[in-house]
């Protein structure tokens, strides 16, 4: 096709036999198109060169100049597809998207281009440098775009993986910080929710766009809407970071991100699940700095705070802690072990995941694929010699009768369960199947939490609530007036929330002997909730009044987080 080109150019007497040679010539060293190299040697313009194709292929001639193309036109062809096809979209019709190209005859980029857009493809003719200055101004768009989203913070490029098995720092992600404008924006997601005291961090792909939201104290915000053209390459980059699988994007996929960043590390669980419209990434923060481990400041009352030492200090028992995913139980189950973590001491614990580690304690990570069920690590922990046995979760049948028949055999047992409130846990366990009189004899204290948002310290301010509103959350009679409420009015200390940090409401329930008679002879829960209210259990409801009456949270947070007793 070149060689026919230069032939008919020769032949209409737009440039000479040696032009042509000496472009044929030029070619053989550097591949050019020979239109190309032709307007390079000067031997024929641009314009002339357009129009002389278009009346050769019978194709229209179009100036892309004189042209606005809508934005959503041409993003219908990636920018790197452009650059490497040389070609700029410019109008759609219908199912048929018209194209400048500067080489019409080339049909292997108008089939790609078909299969690519999934459209119908009209080829116009445009000179080559008009067509690639569109393509440049585009990249540039995109990378301003990118620019303004990032806000290009230097600090935030210092950043580095370490691998999981050692505290080896990778040097290669500040270095591409600098050179890929993609990579620095998953930098500033990671570094922003650390900054910002995040939980979570979600990635979600929609039809038309994307969008990050952070979930910080129990909520979730919505933080940015990168450009949708990097929605790949986001999700990309972060699998390349854990270690996952980029070619699969049919299934769920697990892993872990290890960051140093500021001489401070930080570790990230992910989960990639493929939904509709592409693949969505949720991060798990997981800060051991910010782990509180002193249980004094975790929000217990004084009477519960006592009770609850007093069961982890008994040398054998179950003590159950319960509540929804997200309310706290593991950052109370390491506190209890972190107070229990004592030379004389041997702990074991089964998790799935390991959240945190913690040293002088023996920590296993189940996996079920394998046959490394909790359950099965229960057994083993028996044969190793332990005084105490965390279990991540009480699942089944199974996990809940090996813990129950340790708990009686000389072994604290600590242990987690889905429930929503403490009494409820009894019927729970009684349900999967185990027997009332093994429930009865092992437990030692089953307590149930939520957590509430904090009110921000900087910006609280005293609200005036409706007396009907303090009653219906049960505010007792003789209390009202005796405190004020309180809310933050937003501040750039909690990010404009009101709320600053969160703090735990919690329900315990010992064990007393009229409780376990109660269990013994099958008692509805409801039942055993009048008797350890009765004999002092503090509700979930009540230990969020007590929280308001102390001016630690807001009234919509104890509606919000607990339910009427």
């Amino acid at each position: 096709m070149t060689k026919k080109l230069g032939e008919l150019l020769v032949a209409a007497g737009l440039i000479s036999r040696e032009q042509l040679r000496k472009a044929l010539d030029d070619q053989q060293q550097s591949g050019e198109r020979i239109g190309t190299i032709l307007v390079k040697l000067g031997a024929i313009s641009e314009e002339i060169l357009a129009e002389f194709i278009a009346k050769q292929f019978r194709v229209p001639e179009v100036n892309l100049a004189r042209l606005s193309i809508p934005k959503d036109v041409i993003e219908l062809i990636p920018n790197d597809i452009a650059l490497k096809y040389q070609v700029v979209p410019f109008g759609l019709m219908g199912g048929t998207l018209n194209v400048a190209m500067a080489d019409p005859g080339n049909l292997f980029i108008i089939d790609d281009l078909r299969f690519l857009t999934r459209r119908n493809i009209a080829v116009h003719v445009s000179s080559e440098s008009v067509i690639k200055k569109i393509i440049h101004q585009q990249s540039s768009a995109d990378e301003e775009k990118m620019d303004d989203v990032l806000g290009l913070l230097k600090e935030e490029t210092d950043v580095s993986l370490v691998e999981s098995s050692d505290e080896l720092d990778l040097t290669f992600l500040e270095s591409a910080a600098e050179q890929a404008p993609v990579v620095k924006l998953v930098n500033f997601i990671l570094m922003d929710a650390i900054r910002k005291q995040a939980s979570d961090i979600h990635i979600e792909p929609y039809e038309k766009a994307m969008r990050v939201r952070f979930r910080i104290d129990g909520v979730l915000y919505e933080i940015m809407k990168p450009p949708y053209q990097f929605k790949n390459a986001i999700i990309s980059r972060i699998k390349v970071m854990s270690r996952l699988d980029i070619a699969e994007r049919r299934l769920p996929q697990d892993g872990r991100i290890k960051l140093k960043a500021r001489n401070r590390e930080m570790d990230f669980r992910v989960s990639v699940v493929p939904t509709l419209f592409g693949e969505k990434v949720v991060l798990r923060l997981l800060d051991k700095s910010g782990l509180q481990l002193d249980m004094t400041k975790l929000g217990f009352e004084d009477q519960q705070y006592k009770e609850f030492l007093d069961a982890i200090y008994l040398p054998y028992g179950m003590v159950l802690v319960t509540g929804p995913t997200g309310s706290g139980k593991t950052t109370t189950l390491y506190s209890a072990l972190s107070e229990l973590n004592k030379v004389t001491s041997n702990i074991s614990t089964a998790e799935d995941p390991i959240e945190y580690n913690l040293y002088g304690i023996n920590q296993v990570q189940i996996h079920d694929s394998i046959g490394l069920s909790f359950a099965a690590a229960l057994r083993s922990f028996l044969r190793q010699d332990p005084d105490i046995i965390m279990v991540g979760e009480i699942r089944d049948y199974e996990t809940a009768e090996i813990a129950m028949k340790a708990a009686l055999t000389g072994h604290l047992v600590l242990s987690t369960l889905h429930t929503n409130d403490a009494p409820s846990t009894i019927n729970r366990l009684l349900n999967m199947g185990a027997e009332a009189f093994l429930v009865a004899s092992a437990m030692n204290l089953v307590l149930a939490q939520r957590l509430v948002r904090r009110v921000c310290s900087e910006c609280a301010v005293e609200e005036d609530v409706p007396v009907e509103s303090l009653l219906e959350l049960g505010v007792p009679e003789d209390k009202l007036g005796t405190f004020r409420c309180l809310r933050g009015k937003g501040c750039p200390v909690c990010n404009h929330t009101g709320y600053r940090g969160r703090v735990a409401l919690y329900e315990v329930m010992t064990m007393h002997e009229p409780i376990r008679e109660l269990v013994l002879r099958g008692a509805p829960g409801s039942e055993i909730k009048r008797e350890a209210v009765k004999l002092g259990m503090l509700t979930l409801r009540k230990s969020g009044i007590n929280k308001l009456m102390q001016g630690v949270t807001s009234l919509e947070e104890v509606f919000r987080c607990s339910a009427k007793d």
